[in-house]
């Protein structure tokens, strides 16, 4: 075995360990956003190994360098169709797997005031002659007494008879 042991430990010195686990600094990407990732980087490395290639086909004057140079257009278009489809994979992902429910402080004061207002209603409805949240009526007349819009016919002194 050398003078190794199978736990990663130098026989010779103790607590000193050959592999060290390290965190990691960010969170490894989604599936689909990686695999996107790495098809567009696979499509623009192409691409611009292929706009090189035309540069240098249009520099010694080959006749390859018109259908390099269409397939390098051709390859650009690509190229940002695949980083657009990271970047639309990636807004996918987050809003249907990456939502925290964690709320954030400004959420839980806006949850104490809508709960503060709540209440507050709630008190106002149990109070006797009030909190229905409509307008108050002066003189507590009944609601069949409020004028009409429009007078009825009889009311008009035109209309009355003798």
């Amino acid at each position: 075995m050398g003078m190794y042991e199978d736990d990663g430990v130098v026989a010779g010195a103790r607590g000193r360990s050959l592999w060290q686990e390290e965190p990691a600094r960010r969170r490894r990407m989604p599936d689909p956003v990686r695999d996107s990732a790495v098809r567009a980087a696979l499509i623009v490395a192409v691409t611009l190994t292929q706009a090189t290639v035309t540069f240098f086909l249009t520099l010694t004057g080959s006749w390859l360098a018109l259908p390099m140079a269409l397939g390098a257009i051709a390859g650009t278009v690509v190229a940002t169709w695949g980083v657009l489809d990271v970047l639309i994979t990636r807004q996918m992902w987050n809003q249907r797997y990456g939502v925290v429910s964690e709320p954030s402080s400004t959420a839980r004061g806006r949850r104490r005031e809508r709960r503060a207002r709540r209440e507050a209603g709630a008190e106002a409805r149990r109070r006797p002659g009030g909190g229905t949240g409509r307008i108050p009526r002066s003189g507590g007349a009944p609601a069949s007494a409020r004028p009409a819009a429009w007078p009825p016919p009889g009311a008009d002194r035109r209309y009355r008879a003798g």
